[in-house]
């Protein structure tokens, strides 16, 4: 048996951080983005004892089963699971809780794992334990961050109703507000088995008015990928009409409701602000072209909700980075080959922004009431394509010399590929930095290493060994 342990101190009491890894979303959150992993089922109440986590954990190109068992129990202090089949030939997996102070406690993970193949296993053990490594850098970033996010914004639990909440940030918001102690129901397309979901009619975008009463805020994520196809005049109507309609017959629900929501929280994007060479922030005129037109529309059909004295906020978002999905994901296979470059001059604008940030300015503009109307969701610092590019490629590695001409892109791709990849506007924050929001991942260089487990050197209090 191999041995592997990480420390971190964690600003928050012992009660709290240990409270944060018992609730739905927990593990959700702490499962690295490079690393696909599926809940499959649970049996029981984890971490309690005997509770089991089925899951599926991507290796390579095979999804490989993995299901866990609870074991050892000590209230606040620690709990165990052990590996019941799987991908090693042995797991047991401790989390333990110490406190340092009143408000600081010392987290520690041991793992005491075997590889499978006997012998030619062992010939793996340094890539192994690299990865391992990886892991539990990322996920004690995380515990640190959503936990202070959590404390910050710590009024009450509040009941929340979400639509698009399988989409890539849907599902990562879901996680992180449930790890706060937040009661979430998803608006779901099809009927499901699952906990607190209640189906919608997606064909005729009507929504049922019970999923939304007693709700302290709706989260509306909702909306056709706009990334998913060549911009035909069909699907840029889909585009439309996915956002508009769905967002003002929402909007109608809310305002008939005897008690509607205190708070709406509805998707935009910056594709608002078009293709700008100034800075803009939520004070900036629109636009011109397809994505603006879109933008404006979507944010004027909350009228209904505002009429009614609903607090409405647009998040505005920028580029979404994730090696779970979006742009990145995309991006990823061919920087890693070495063959990634540029996007036709590489001088366009991109506004980016961390999964977690966004996360994160989610429970900052429910729990901020003196926010309403368009916020921007970007990081303070949006960089040049070329920029981005070479950070990428630095993070991983590789080099970055073959550019994709804006000729070809446009060839393959149409007009999508002048809106989304070829033009860009340095949209800055101000709504979210003048109210008080701090970013975990301000700078596009920490935030990449953060997002694929690359980080050069280790996080202030942590041990290793």
């Amino acid at each position: 048996m191999s041995e592997y342990r990480r420390s971190a101190t964690i600003s928050a009491p012992q009660q709290d951080v240990f409270s944060w890894h018992s609730r739905r979303g927990a593990f959700e959150r702490l499962a690295p983005p490079w690393q696909p992993t599926r809940v499959v089922g649970t049996t029981g109440t984890p971490p309690t004892p005997g509770a089991e986590v089925r899951l599926r954990v991507k290796i390579g190109p095979f999804w490989l089963p993995w299901t866990a068992k609870h074991g050892d129990w000590a209230p606040d202090a620690e709990f165990t699971d052990q590996q019941v089949s799987g991908p090693f030939a042995a797991w047991h997996h401790t989390h333990r809780f110490e406190a340092m102070t009143k408000n600081t406690t010392r987290l520690d993970d041991i793992i005491d794992y075997r590889l499978p193949l006997g012998p030619a296993g062992a010939l793996g053990r340094g890539y192994a334990r690299h990865q391992i490594d990886r892991m539990f850098r990322y996920r004690h970033r995380v515990t640190a961050d959503d936990i202070a996010w959590h404390q910050h914004y710590a009024a009450r639990p509040m009941r929340l109703a979400m639509t698009g909440a399988s989409g890539l940030v849907g599902a990562a918001l879901t996680a992180f507000l449930r790890s706060g102690n937040h009661q979430v129901t998803q608006l779901v397309r099809r009927p499901t088995d699952e906990p607190d979901t209640v189906p919608w009619d997606a064909d005729n975008r009507t929504w049922p008015a019970d999923a939304f009463e007693g709700t302290d805020a709706v989260i509306h994520l909702a909306g056709e990928n706009i990334a998913g196809g060549r911009w035909t005049g069909a699907r840029k109507q889909r585009i439309l009409e996915s956002r508009v309609d769905g967002t003002r017959r929402l909007c109608e629900t809310l305002a008939g409701l005897p008690a509607p929501p205190a708070t709406l929280v509805t998707a935009s994007a910056i594709g608002f602000y078009g293709d700008r060479a100034e800075t803009v922030d939520e004070s900036s005129t629109p636009g011109e072209g397809f994505l603006p037109e879109v933008c404006q529309a979507w944010e004027e059909a909350t009228a209904p909700a505002r009429a009614c004295g609903i607090r409405v906020v647009h998040l505005r978002l920028g580029i979404v980075l994730t090696p779970a999905g979006g742009a990145l994901k995309q991006m990823l296979p061919l920087f890693r080959l070495g063959v990634g470059g540029m996007l036709g001059s590489g001088e366009q604008v991109m506004s980016w922004v961390a999964l977690d940030d966004v996360l994160g300015s989610v429970l900052h503009v429910l729990a901020t009431d003196a926010v309403s109307g368009p916020v921007n969701v970007v990081a303070p610092a949006p960089v040049t394509n070329r920029v981005f590019t070479k950070s990428l490629g630095r993070v991983l590695h590789r080099p970055t010399l073959l550019p994709a001409p804006g000729l070809a892109l446009r060839l393959v791709l149409g007009e999508m590929a002048e809106a989304l990849l070829l033009t860009g506007a340095n949209v800055v924050p101000t709504r979210l930095t003048e109210s008080g929001f701090r970013f975990a991942h301000p700078t596009l260089e920490g935030a990449l290493r953060h997002l694929l487990g690359r980080s050069e050197t280790e996080h202030a209090g942590d041990v290793a060994s």
